[in-house]
């Protein structure tokens, strides 16, 4: 035979064996080939198509969830007020194209921007409310805007100033003294506030009152030149280059840098600092270090010309006309693209906007939330990632300790039989009987709240484990003693193998294939366990997220209703994972059992 054909034949041998079949080709009249049971399983649920969607969906949200929460790590205690209940979608950045070539002013909202263009056309983007969508008088001008937590003002050319979006809180109420002005420089929104600067120096705010801390004093009326907001209070840059906190609280906001006092040319604040640009085009923070927003970057000191505040952030607008962000970048809000020839710049809560000098308008930042956010301003993708993880870790450790208990007590139970099988199945029976859901709520009420939060999840994993192996142990006692009657048993006893290797090492073996069925669904009842549990708050709660406790705040009917995306994604999620572990289950008793495709 020559060396191809050979080769030939030694390839298509081993593919035959890799997939099971017969090494050489067979007749009818020849004695086909036989495969091991393994084998036959296995190829019995690849051919099932049901099991095998089954697979590739839990494998996908298997890995998604752990792998996910590996990449984007959730930290529980991050919650937003200004983010809360934001609907799914990336049209926070949707810049509308009429102003994306012809912007003149822009400003940046919670979760909306509002611009102007050169024509004097107001436009909104991003999540608007239904009263943020009821805009002005379209037939106006307009030559300045502002975006706030959720309403927005615009100056029109005749100097009038405008509110729309909430109108609760008194932010509908614009002062007499506004409305008779003539001279109004600067318009500013904040959270549930709203500012007005004239040229003349005078500063005018109204809304809740509750809202921020601000105190104007009388002698500052006649000197301001502009003001700046962030989430507590206000700060006024003075017509001298003075820098003023409209409040007398002891914040690290009230450290002003004494040596920038009379020389500041803009200020801008966002809610961990306050910064300030001097006539030398120094920048200067102040405030709480957080993100690192002390660091000014090294191309900004001695070119910066203006300054603007996000939410974590800052963003300057140099003398060379570009646009350098830093702090918080979370969002992508601190890595400004690289633009030249910038006129102005914005940045606002979690975005940033320049406008150059043709009207070009370019924004960065956050986009949107791929599943919404939550009450709390929580991103539910992270959540869910996260929750998903803890709630397949509690099912499948609850069924590791099932499992082993279920095995060990059925194949003692099973193999001995007599008083000892008597003893293991009414103490199992004692188990079946407790009543397991108010057992478990009762326990996780009782013991729980004197835990730790790791001792919690720790009890609700032993809870489930615990009480939820009798169904495998009967099911395990029931094969060992058709199994112990089998000649191979008999021949390891005449050989003087012990009771227990005799159990564990010859019989179990021989059940296996069952036991891994029974766990493969047992693992999808303690995922709806645990999930009910938490649902019901007696699982694991917040802040530490499951699928079920995310579902826990999803229960009014105004979530159900509105904030749909609240519970649709959880339960998806959820039911995905049990429906596809069910299939698995499914298919492996049907490759097990090859009678029942015929039933």
């Amino acid at each position: 035979m020559s060396k191809n054909k050979k080769r030939k034949s030694s390839l298509t041998l081993t593919i035959r064996r890799l997939f099971g079949l017969p090494e050489k080709e067979t007749d009818i009249l020849k004695e086909e080939r036989m495969q091991s049971p393994f084998r036959t399983m296995v190829r019995n649920f690849v051919t099932n198509k049901a099991a095998m969607f089954g697979t590739i969906v839990f494998l996908l949200i298997f890995c998604t969830v752990f792998i996910g929460s590996a990449i984007y790590p959730l930290d529980i205690n991050a919650q937003d007020t200004t983010q809360q209940n934001v609907s799914p979608g990336f049209d926070m950045l949707k810049i509308p194209s009429a102003l994306k070539n012809n912007a003149q002013d822009v400003s940046v909202g919670s979760v909306f921007a509002v611009g102007v263009d050169r024509d004097g056309n107001l436009y909104q983007w991003g999540k608007l409310t239904d009263k943020l969508k009821k805009m002005p008088d379209a037939d106006r001008k307009y030559v300045q805007v502002s975006a706030g937590l959720n309403h927005a003002l615009a100056l029109t050319d005749e100097g009038k100033v405008v509110t729309w979006g909430n109108d609760r809180l008194g932010l509908a109420n614009i002062p007499l003294e506004v409305k008779d002005a003539t001279d109004i420089k600067q318009i500013a929104a904040g959270y549930q506030v709203s500012f007005v600067v004239t040229e003349s120096g005078n500063i005018y705010y109204w809304g809740n009152p509750n809202a921020l801390t601000i105190s104007i004093p009388e002698e500052l009326q006649g000197q301001v030149d502009k003001v700046v907001l962030n989430l507590t209070t206000a700060f006024v840059l003075t017509k001298d280059g003075r820098v003023v906190m409209l409040s007398n609280s002891a914040t690290p906001f009230a450290n002003i840098p004494e040596e920038i006092q009379g020389n500041v040319v803009d200020i801008a604040a966002n809610d961990r600092a306050v910064a300030a640009v001097t006539s030398d085009g120094q920048v200067y923070v102040w405030g709480t270090n957080d993100y690192g927003l002390f660091e000014v970057p090294a191309e900004v000191q001695g070119k910066a010309a203006a300054i603007a505040g996000g939410r974590f952030h800052f963003t300057v607008l140099t003398t060379d006309k570009t646009a350098v962000s830093w702090g918080n970048d979370t969002y992508g809000q601190s890595s400004a693209p690289a633009l030249t020839n910038v006129s102005s710049i914005d940045s606002g809560y979690f975005q940033s906007y320049a406008i150059d000098e043709n009207g070009n308008l370019t924004g960065w930042g956050l986009k949107g939330y791929l599943f919404g956010t939550d009450h709390y301003g929580r991103d539910i993708v992270l959540r869910m990632l996260a929750g998903g993880r803890m709630t397949m870790t509690i099912g499948a450790i609850a069924v590791i300790i099932s499992t082993i208990l279920g095995v060990i007590i059925g194949g003692i139970s099973g193999y001995y039989g007599g008083w000892i099988d008597n003893l293991l199945m009414r103490f199992t029976e004692i188990v079946m009987s407790l009543p397991f859901l108010p057992l478990a709520i009762v326990l996780s009420a009782v013991v729980g709240n004197r835990l730790s939060e790791v001792g919690r999840i720790s009890m609700i994993m032993v809870i489930l484990g615990f009480l939820s192996w009798p169904g495998l142990a009967r099911l395990v006692r029931a094969q060992v003693l058709s199994a112990r009657e089998q000649e191979y048993v008999t021949a390891a006893k005449a050989m003087g193998i012990r009771e227990f290797t005799l159990i564990f090492r010859h019989i179990l073996p021989n059940v296996i294939t069952v036991v891994i069925v029974n766990t493969t669904l047992a693992f999808a009842t303690c995922l709806l366990t645990e999930s009910s549990l938490s649902f019901l708050g007696f699982g694991v709660v917040e802040p530490n997220p499951t699928w079920g406790n995310m579902l826990n705040s999803a229960q009014s009917s105004d979530v159900i209703q509105d904030m749909w995306w609240r519970w649709v994604f959880p339960s998806i999620a959820l039911s995905l994972a049990v429906i596809s572990i069910n299939l698995i289950g499914d298919g492996m008793r049907d490759a097990i059992d090859p009678k029942s495709n015929e039933r």
